[in-house]
């Protein structure tokens, strides 16, 4: 049996070529060398090990982290995102498979009968053919890298999906903690309107005591319960507040949270503050960056892919088997069969297809450019406003906190002067009306500096230093 097909193909297989991607630069970042560094933002510190930090690190609460770690188990959005990137690095293994010749084996045999009226010696006549056959069927022989170019492209666009799936999980991480913390400061409001509300009804029986012995005015009744509807005003809107919080982190989460949830208050350290880094950490820590960067290169790929499209193409078919009348002779001496059958083709006029086929891949890889450089900007304007909002809110929760002290002292003092008749109740509600908002105010600029700081963690692309490792 002759060998000679199969040894061109082994040298078909072996055959390399050269490659018409363009060399990839990466651009340049579109933004200042340094945060802005004015009295409103907090200095930016060049921390290595920030970067290892996980986020049970950064987030303190048990509470919070057992709802992490559920959402992380449970969520169907990172279920999605982790699919997408099992079937992105399909259709790679797909395109990538196009470098190989296919191999197959092949086996057939027939009996057939002819009767004596069809026969020509007429006679009836029994025949058999049988064959088989080992071989390849339209092999390209990949000479200026298409093959190559498509399947870079593909490798590119599934480790750009590894990101997208870390860039999702760095964003569930980040959701769950700010619906978990706006969940805690609502039950702190529902609480102190809670305790709110018992005060007004207090001093509204208490005035409407001392408008009975003819001490007080119907209008000081009449203004003391104003401020005991609203109260009851604000418990209401709280109470659905709450409920619609819990809703909100249980479709986060993906399971079930019990209202009743042992956490940290509000006052406590929450969070540990993560050190920003330098802007060129970007590039290497944010995964929307990363992935806009692999787009930015499998759209490079693809310029190489529409040049290679104008040389011409050779594929190859060749097998070679044995075939016989009769199923005893199928592999005896004298049998073998070989079929070698190259082809090529040479483009000639297309109408400018092609032409435009390049152009529309330098296009797409310009749009990429400029999608990778505003993934840069965003990511350093977020960054920039954690580091205002960090400084700024440490300053506003200290005034706060003043704030609410000096409140209690009025209240103390107007509900002492009121109860020995020295101040009207005037005062005394305006006492009231005063602390409560104040102390609302400090639990929401709390909620507010804790949230900030979340959004900091992942404008800076999380605490883990998660990186995809496969052999390509």
């Amino acid at each position: 049996m002759s060998k000679s097909p199969m040894s061109l193909a082994a040298v078909a297989f072996v055959l390399g070529g050269c490659s018409l991607i363009p060399d990839y630069q990466r651009p340049a970042a579109p933004v200042a060398p340094q945060y802005p560094q004015s009295a409103a933002y907090a200095p930016a510190q060049a921390d290595g090990n920030a970067a290892e930090q996980g986020w049970r690190d950064q987030f303190r609460d048990p509470a919070l982290q057992q709802l992490i770690q559920s959402a992380l188990s449970n969520n169907r959005d990172l279920r999605v995102a982790a699919l997408n990137v099992e079937a992105y690095r399909a259709q790679y293994q797909i395109q990538r498979a196009d470098l190989y010749p296919a191999v197959s084996a092949s086996g057939s045999g027939t009996r057939q009968r002819t009767p004596a009226k069809l026969s020509p010696t007429g006679e009836a006549v029994t025949s058999g053919s049988y064959s088989a056959g080992l071989g390849i069927s339209a092999y390209e022989l990949d000479l200026f890298g298409r093959i190559r170019s498509l399947s870079q492209e593909a490798m590119q666009v599934y480790l750009s999906s590894e990101e997208a799936r870390r860039s999702t999980q760095l964003s569930l991480v980040a959701n769950v903690a700010t619906a978990y913390l706006t969940w805690r400061a609502d039950q702190e409001l529902l609480v102190l309107t809670q305790d709110t509300l018992k005060s007004y009804e207090e001093s509204l029986r208490l005035t409407t005591r001392s408008n009975a012995v003819g001490v007080a005015s119907a209008l000081d009744v009449s203004q003391a319960r104003t401020t005991v509807e609203g109260a009851r005003a604000n418990l209401a809107k709280f109470q659905r507040q709450v409920a619609q919080d819990l809703n909100g982190l249980t479709l986060l989460v993906g399971t079930s949270v019990p209202d009743n949830l042992p956490g940290l208050p509000l006052a406590s350290d929450l969070l540990t503050e993560v050190p920003a880094g330098l802007p060129s950490d970007l590039l290497q820590r944010r995964p929307d960056i990363l992935q806009a960067e692999y787009l930015l290169k499998s759209a490079n790929a693809d310029i190489g892919a529409a040049r290679a499209a104008f040389f011409p193409s050779i594929t190859l078919t060749a097998n070679a088997g044995s075939s016989s009348s009769q199923l005893s002779g199928l592999f005896k001496g004298g049998s073998g069969t070989w079929l070698f059958q190259p082809q090529i083709n040479l483009p000639i006029f297309n109408a400018g297809s092609l032409r435009a086929s390049l152009d529309y891949s330098k296009i797409q890889k310009d749009i990429r450019v400029s999608q990778y450089e505003k993934s840069i900007q965003s990511a350093f304007q977020e960054v920039s406003d954690g580091l205002a909002a960090r400084k700024t809110y440490s300053e506003q929760l200290t005034a706060q906190r003043d704030l609410v002290q000096a409140n209690q002292d009025y209240y103390r003092l107007a509900e002492r002067r009121y109860r020995i008749g020295v101040d009207n109740n005037l005062t005394f509600l305006d006492a009231q009306r005063s602390l409560f908002s104040a102390q609302q105010t400090l639990i929401t600029d709390r909620l507010a500096q804790l949230t900030s700081e979340v959004g900091l963690y992942k404008a800076l692309g999380g605490g883990w230093a998660e990186r995809l490792n496969v052999a390509l």
